[in-house]
Formats: structure tokens, C-alpha cells, sequence
């Protein structure tokens, strides 16, 4: 029973950790535009295949094409701002959300025309390859780099947003952008870099869930990214650490239901939309809500 539990944590240790990659991106662009980016979960379809043709279609080594995707993700991620967001940024939120909806399916549909629906075998890395069997305990590579991955980048961007002028002026916009842009402050690239490092993530995501789930197609990015929309509100939509931690949640227990009650299997994804429901008649600032107001990142 022991070895039963300490198994299903690690596979929701490792699924939470996708969803909080993912969750992160959505947090960090409502934290300065105050914008739910409903296309953020196809910035994730998006890194998957250029990580895909970096080495089908390019023969680049797996860790040059995955560097290289996620450079060029978080780029087609401040290109989307440019292109939709900026020129609406001013406009009522729900104008955001249209535009933000219409960027998604602008993105599924591209691909879709671009590469066709038919799902492709990701190719696996050397390094995610094998399974590791421990005192009965059969934990997959991927299943262990994966929140080690999430941890390392999560400390990398609390510490860019806590002692960094970048991260002072990201916070600084989250509170006030009219003021920060008096202070001679630069939103513009500020609020790109907001973008670059959300979609960049969303590809380190988008990558680690291809190779836990070894195949892509343009759709892809859809319920992951609903999800990790799930998770950051559970979180505390506008805390990086609330998103994270809300990722962690949602993927540990939608792995223990499935596994404790297989009956209920089938409803495995609805889970995570019935805790959004729940998490916003009950608390809809999330768990790390009590400051949300005053302090977001």
C-alpha cells in the first residue's frame, strides 16, 4: 500500500510540475495586463514542435533543438503580444479575452493548415529515455527530471523577479503601470520580457509533456492549458508561487483519484474544472489570495 502511495505522488509530483510550468505563463501575464491568455496553452503546441522538427526535420541534437525551441517559443510568444495585445491593451478586459481566445484558435488553426491533424511521434531524448526500479517503486526518467526542471526554473524566476530591476519593474507595473511608466520605466520591453519568460516556460512544458506523452498535434495545447488555467486560480491567479503550488495540487490529486478510485478515470479531466468551480464559490482569490490585491508576484 505504501509502495502504491509513494508511487502515485511521484507520477502527481511529476504531472502537478507540468501544469505549474504552464500555470505560471497565465499568471505572470494577468499580473501585469490583468488578462486570462487563453492562448498560452498553444504557446506550449507551439514549443513541442519546434522542438519536434528541430530534430525530425533539422537533425540539430536533442539538447540544441530543445534550447533552440524554447528560445524561439518565448519569441512567437512577444510577437503575439505585439501583435494582439499591445493594440488593445487600454480596451475593457473583455476585449483582451476575445482577442486572447481569438489568438488561440488563430494558433490551432495555423498549425492544423501548416503541419495537418495527424498526430506525429515525438521523438524521446537519450536522457529521458529508461525506468528506474527502486524497492518496487517503477518511477520513469521523465517522471523524475520533470520536477526537478520545474523547481530549478521556478527558483530562477523568483529570484529574477525579487533581485533583479527587471523583476523590481515586472512587480512595479503588476501594481501600478501608469506610474511605473512615470518613473521612466520602459513597460513595453518590460511587459515583453513578461512574455518571453511566460511562453518560454510553456515550452519547457510543452516539451516535457511531449516526452511524457510522446505525441504532438496542433491541439495539443488545449486541455493542459486549461488545466494549468485551473491550477493558477487554485493557486491564486497573480502569485508565480501560488500558480506553482496550485499546479502541484491539481496534478497529485487528479494522479490519486485515478488511482484509488479507477471507476472514476473517465472523469479524470473534469476533476480539474470542478475544483475551478468549487475554488471560485468558495475562495476565489485562491490559496495565496490574501494579499493579491496588494502584492502580485
Amino acid at each position: 500500500m505504501l509502495t502504491t502511495v509513494l508511487q502515485q505522488l511521484i507520477n502527481g509530483l511529476s504531472a502537478g510540475s507540468l501544469y505549474a510550468l504552464v500555470a505560471i505563463g497565465y499568471t505572470m501575464v494577468y499580473g501585469v495586463l490583468r488578462m486570462i491568455n487563453f492562448a498560452h496553452g498553444d504557446i506550449l503546441m507551439v514549443g513541442a514542435y519546434l522542438a519536434f522538427f528541430g530534430i525530425s526535420a533539422f537533425m540539430l541534437p536533442w539538447w540544441v533543438s530543445f534550447i533552440t525551441a524554447i528560445i524561439l517559443t518565448g519569441f512567437v510568444g512577444v510577437l503575439v503580444e505585439k501583435l494582439a495585445y499591445k493594440p488593445i491593451r487600454n480596451a475593457s478586459r473583455v476585449s483582451l479575452l476575445i482577442t486572447a481566445v481569438g489568438v488561440s484558435f488563430f494558433l490551432e488553426n495555423l498549425f492544423l493548415v501548416l503541419f495537418g491533424g495527424v498526430p506525429k511521434a515525438f521523438p524521446i531524448a537519450p536522457i529521458f529515455h529508461g525506468v528506474l526500479n527502486y524497492n518496487q517503486l517503477y518511477l520513469p526518467v521523465v517522471s523524475i527530471y520533470t520536477p526537478i526542471v520545474a523547481l530549478v526554473l521556478l527558483y530562477m524566476l523568483l529570484y529574477i523577479l525579487h533581485h533583479t530591476k527587471y523583476g523590481m519593474a515586472m512587480r512595479s507595473i503588476a501594481l501600478d503601470i501608469d506610474t511605473t511608466s512615470l518613473m521612466g520605466i520602459n513597460v513595453d520591453i518590460v511587459i515583453s520580457l513578461v512574455f518571453f519568460i511566460g511562453s518560454s516556460l510553456a515550452a519547457v512544458g510543452g516539451i516535457l509533456w511531449s516526452t511524457q506523452y510522446p505525441s504532438i498535434n496542433p491541439l495539443m495545447g488545449i486541455m493542459p492549458g486549461l488545466k494549468a488555467f485551473a491550477a493558477a486560480v487554485l493557486g491564486g491567479i497573480g502569485d508565480v508561487a501560488g500558480a506553482a503550488i496550485g499546479g502541484l495540487i491539481l496534478g497529485i490529486a487528479e494522479v490519486l483519484i485515478v488511482a484509488f478510485f479507477p471507476s472514476l478515470a473517465g472523469y479524470k479531466d473534469a476533476f480539474a474544472f470542478l475544483l475551478l468551480i468549487l475554488v471560485l464559490l468558495f475562495k476565489p482569490t485562491g490559496i495565496m489570495g490574501k494579499e493579491l490585491e496588494r502584492k502580485r508576484f
